[in-house]
């Protein structure tokens, strides 16, 4: 029988999140890229552009689009997917901000 447990990390103030842009997190073992948009909404995926290693975080968001710095391959912030055919897509997590506070859950 396989559990699959989470747990809800803080990350923070959700003022410290630039708008439109990522902000970096490493939350123990694992590195996130944490953006807040035009719209306020708060969402992160794995730090790491898995088409060429490019830092997601000093990316920009595109509505609800993340867009890698080194290559501008889009993806999708709630499902990962990308825009380029046959590409990997990226580990989301899910956010939550309660009295201005974000949390990630992994």
């Amino acid at each position: 029988m396989t559990s699959t447990l989470t747990r809800r990390v803080p990350l923070g103030p959700l003022t410290d999140l630039p708008v439109g842009l990522g902000h970096a997190f490493q939350v123990g073992d694992t590195p996130l890229a944490v953006f807040r948009s035009r719209e306020g909404k708060v969402f992160a995926v794995e730090a790491t552009c898995p088409h060429k290693g490019g830092p997601l975080a000093d990316g920009m968001i595109a509505g609800d689009q993340i867009v890698c710095p080194y290559h501008a391959f889009k993806y999708d912030s709630a499902t990962g997917q990308c825009d380029q055919p046959s590409a990997c897509a990226l580990k989301t997590y899910a956010v939550s901000v309660v009295d201005g506070a974000v949390y990630v859950e992994l």
